[in-house]
């Protein structure tokens, strides 16, 4: 009943479809909305046998119907660990055919990196079976082979993202992908990134699992999804159905005992009605049993042939059968002929596939356990004769290899080593396989030891860091007591991934006991462990207790290793920062870089978390060109010794400068990569550092929701308590809520986050971008009858719509009162952050004194440009031609400070802050219009909205009601009616005419 296919790709079935209206309406629901409104992600759930791959197949079919291209994979069960099995199944065969228009669709770097993975990308020349080579295809991206950091993945799925768009073209593509709950981590990892990624155009990704044997993630897909998600639960049938589904033929007797003995299970059911001999009391008891009868009726040679292909592969060659089963050739095609006659498996072009997942586990486990090892065996003899990958002929080697085995080794550890840039999860997992085969000696404990190091960074890279840290910590007990360069690495690592856990204490005590072992504290040996203690005293704003450890640290010493100078030199700028020893913070930085500069790559590679406070200490000391050149050397680094919890946060850093120095698109795909390599990580701390980021780099970017989004995810995430960036991601958040206009929440949340400005825990130029943030915010709370408008003061107690004299009185002694702090504050020998504290008193006279703040603005623009602070040198001359016209004759001026500044922000991509100079610019009659910032945003960036509130404006504006808006977009009223109030005060309108008028403007 259910799966009937002759290949990968079911188009339906000859078996009518009994019931399932419900089901089969959600599917063409689907369809509709991927044709209309591009991807969607459906999800289909229901327990073995329920039916789900024959919806697959209808879905198949009605996607065919209306011009959408159907491929089909499959994941199987005893191939779980093959990375991306179930995508090569839906994709390879169909990139091969293609190959030459793919490349030209996803260009050649993109398909460089896809051919790692789908052999049919590959050129003929390379290797295929999975060994990557990283250089089928020429390109400008760097190899998946030369990015060992773990976040090679993200570039894999960003790639396979445009290709599943490219394939999609204008007709469109369904793709399918069955058994998911048996999927490989990087296949699911995939899935995660497509649907918060959605790819252009319509894109119908159809997956179906097992709810009790799937990860918890892949029951979140349908609901990550959002709006394009979809979810069917396919269960039993009813009685009705049942007897509907066995015909008149049945009586009603043997129905109802088939209905009870099955539950309703398609599967079993149409098991138990092949049986039709059997008396109802004899019925076997489960749906497995069935399928052993099923079998035990097969010739003798035809069930060896069957046990001999489940063994071989979910999809296998009849030549493959034949090594496993000990037969010849053509005995093994008579055998599949009756198996094909018996519906057993059904023919898939030149390969055989069984008819469901249940049927090759009944012949699985129909074989005795040591035939079944010896059937392993052959065949991973025969794919080593015909010098097939390791990667090839891992699974057979794994499931036959015996201990002490030392080829078997081989083959695992090479074929851990083939995967590791894009599958660490597979990685790991051989590797583990490895060491169960690995003499525990003393002739092999140094390459055991090797190994569980090697172990232990797969495990931490596949987002697995508590088994990593545990690995880790194995090693460091299998570690002679004495070895103490050893086991000071060892515990520096295991201190790592501790942090990472948001384990800071344990991190600590962890180094602290080493420390404690060692006779000698001072010797080389214990300056790495000494190094990390000094990180988690800054972590923890602790720079007095840092400072301590460094003073007692020399510079360098007669028995460092190379690398280790350059890394004591690397930690000392930031706390004589944060002691407001700015002097000495410069005078650190400049020996750090020199000794940098000086110094090769493989001398930094086991120091790369020192270098990274080096490289975020220039970032606060404004010395941007020197931060972007150091963290992108350490975080080449980083991708080519695959350390990824170093790598996410140098991006973190490295999007932080580019936001100061308004490179605002290249911040955001920073950003993004930084976001996207803490989910693979799974580290909560590294995903507040890169969220932290996005948020900010979103907010001027223009887009408010994202950003808001953002900052919300990353105060959520609920780590690092009392810690500086926890402190920082809870800034971010309220300046982006105050770049939305949601002045009383943002000045709450940037209150909040700086402690009240009473021991705060963030840098000294946040705490001065707070106080400028603070002011305008007040300012404009002071003059604004807008939305947010009277919303709450800064402590966040609300008081009305309106906004009465006392409380604009009151919002604008509060600004004076941050402009003043801001002056206090001011460290005149970082001059990338001498401008805020002008610009913040700009805000503050702005309704009072209004020549007095453009003077302020001014003088603001000119510190800022100074200190390669371009997007807030805009702000500032944007705040001086909005002065500027209460300036009895200022026009003249005014137009000059909007002209400046709106030429600053299309250069930085700022695109609500360009459309709001732009309209005030048209307001004293300049003419303005295209630019960079216009061709690269389209029309949402022309007037200043993010791309969802200009859906909403555009609908709104063909009179459509905030019901039809929520309906048309997959939102929910509410969150209409939040978009229209941020609309009406971007475009300065009171009213759905306004807006209206406002886009045809």
């Amino acid at each position: 009943m259910d799966g009937r296919t002759t290949g990968p790709v079911v188009t339906g079935t000859s078996v009518p479809l009994v019931g399932r209206r419900d089901a089969l309406a959600a599917l063409r629901s689907a369809v509709a909305a991927s044709r209309r409104d591009g991807f969607q992600f459906l999800a289909l759930a229901g327990e073995p046998g329920a039916g789900k791959t024959r919806l697959l197949g209808e879905l198949a079919a009605m996607a065919g119907e209306d011009g959408f291209t159907p491929l089909w994979g499959r994941a199987a069960e005893y191939e779980q660990m093959l990375p991306y099995s179930a995508l090569v199944d839906a994709l390879d065969d169909h990139l091969d055919a293609r190959r030459d228009e793919v490349v030209r669709t996803v260009g050649s770097g993109q398909a460089a990196l896809l051919s790692d993975v789908f052999p049919g990308l590959a050129a003929d020349d390379a290797p295929t079976g999975g060994a990557p080579s990283g250089r089928a295809l020429s390109g400008d991206e760097p190899a998946l082979a030369d990015d060992r950091s773990g976040l090679a993945r993200y570039r894999l799925y960003r790639a396979l993202r445009h290709l599943v768009g490219g394939l999609a073209g204008t007709a469109g593509l369904l793709l399918v992908l069955d058994d998911v709950h048996w999927s490989d981590d990087g296949t699911l990892e995939f899935l995660d990134h497509v649907v918060r990624h959605p790819p252009a155009g319509p894109v119908l990704m159809a997956v179906a699992y097992r709810p009790a044997q799937a990860a918890p993630r892949v029951a979140r897909l349908a609901a990550t999804a959002g709006p394009r998600g979809h979810e069917v639960v396919v269960g039993p049938l009813s009685a009705a159905e049942v007897r509907q589904f066995l015909g008149p033929d049945v009586s009603r007797g043997r129905g109802t005992a088939l209905y009870e003995a099955s539950g309703g299970n398609p599967f079993y059911l149409e098991a138990l009605a092949r049986m039709g001999g059997t008396d109802v009391t004899e019925l076997p008891p489960t749906v497995l049993a069935a399928l052993q009868v099923e079998l035990g009726d097969l010739s003798p040679g035809a069930l060896l042939v069957a046990q001999a292909a489940a063994v071989a592969a979910d999809e296998f060659e009849p030549a493959v059968a034949a090594v496993a089963a000990e037969v010849p050739p053509a005995a093994t095609l008579a055998a599949l002929d009756e198996l094909v006659e018996r519906d057993i498996v059904r023919s898939a072009g030149g390969r055989f596939r069984f008819r469901h997942p249940l049927v090759r586990r009944a012949a699985y486990e129909s074989a005795a356990a040591g035939w079944r090892l010896g059937a392993h065996a052959r065949i991973a003899a025969h794919l080593a004769e015909l010098g097939a990958p390791a990667t090839v002929q891992a699974h057979h080697v794994e499931h036959s290899g015996s201990f002490g085995d030392r080829r078997a080794v081989g083959v695992l550890v090479d074929a851990a080593r083939a995967v590791t840039a894009h599958a660490p999860a597979t990685s790991a997992h051989w590797l583990q396989a490895a060491l169960r085969l690995m003499p525990d000696d003393a002739a092999a404990r140094e390459d055991r030891l090797a190994l569980m190091l090697e172990l232990s960074w797969a495990q931490g890279i596949s987002g697995r860091l508590a088994e990593g840290r545990d690995t880790a910590r194995e090693l460091l007990r299998m570690l002679p007591e004495d070895d103490y360069p050893r086991r000071g690495r060892a515990a520096r690592v295991c201190a790592l991934m501790e942090r990472q856990l948001d384990r800071p204490q344990e991190a600590r005590a962890l180094l602290l006991d080493e420390l404690s072992r060692m006779p000698n504290p001072r010797a080389a040996a214990a300056v790495p462990m000494r190094m990390r203690l000094v990180a988690e005293s800054m972590m923890r704003v602790d720079f007095r207790a840092a400072q301590a450890v460094l003073d007692l640290m020399p510079d360098n010493a007669d028995d460092w290793e190379p690398g280790l100078a350059v890394a004591v030199a690397a930690l000392r700028p930031m706390p004589a920062l944060a002691a407001r020893r700015t002097d000495d913070a410069m005078r650190y930085a400049e020996i750090a870089g020199k000794l940098l500069a000086d110094a090769p790559d493989e001398h930094l590679s086991e120091w790369l978390d020192a270098i990274a406070w080096l490289c975020w200490a220039e970032s606060y000391l404004g010395r941007y060109g020197e931060a972007l050149r150091h963290f992108d050397r350490a975080a080449a680094v980083a991708r080519s010794t695959g350390q990824t919890y170093i790598l996410t946060n140098l991006l973190a850093g490295r999007a932080k400068t580019l936001v100061a120095t308004g490179r605002l698109a290249e911040a955001r795909a920073t950003a993004e990569e930084s976001v996207e390599g803490a989910r693979l990580l799974d580290s909560g701390q590294q995903l507040v550092f890169a969220l932290t980021q996005l948020c900010l780099a979103e907010s001027w970017s223009g887009d408010d929701e994202a950003a808001v989004r953002a900052g919300e995810e990353a105060v959520r995430c609920g780590v690092g308590a009392g810690e500086t960036w926890e402190a920082t991601a809870r800034y971010a958040r309220g300046q982006a809520l105050v770049n939305a206009g949601r002045f009383a929440d943002g000045v709450k949340a940037v209150l909040d986050a700086c402690n009240r400005f009473e021991s705060p825990r963030v840098d000294p130029g946040t705490l001065l971008q707070a106080c400028e943030t603070l002011a305008y915010a007040d300012a404009s709370r002071e003059t604004s009858t807008g939305v947010d408008a009277g919303a709450g003061t800064g402590s966040g107690t609300g008081s009305g719509a309106g906004v009465d004299a006392g409380a604009g009185t009151e919002a604008a002694t509060r600004a004076a009162q941050w402009a003043a702090l801001a002056v206090r504050l001011e460290e005149p020998r970082l001059p990338a952050y001498c401008g805020f504290a002008a610009l913040a008193r700009a805000h503050a006279l702005s309704r009072q004194d209004p020549s007095a703040a453009a003077e302020a603005a001014e003088e603001a623009a000119r510190l800022l440009a100074a200190g390669e602070r371009r997007l807030d040198a805009g702000r500032a001359l944007l705040t001086a031609g909005l002065a500027h016209l209460g300036v009895p004759g200022g026009r003249n001026r005014a137009r000059e400070n909007l002209r400046a500044a709106a030429e600053v922000f299309d250069s930085c991509g700022a695109r609500a802050l360009k459309a709001r100079t732009e309209r005030e610019l048209r307001r004293l009659g300049v003419r303005v219009g295209g630019g960079a910032s216009t061709a690269a945003g389209g029309e949402a960036a022309r007037f200043g909205l993010s791309p969802r509130e200009l859906e909403v404006a555009l609908l709104v504006s063909e009179g459509l009601t905030n019901q039809q808006v929520a309906e048309r977009l997959f939102l929910s009223v509410r969150t209409v009616e939040t978009h229209l109030s941020r609309i009406f005060a971007k475009l300065e309108v009171t009213s759905r005419v306004g807006v209206a008028t406002a886009l045809t403007r």
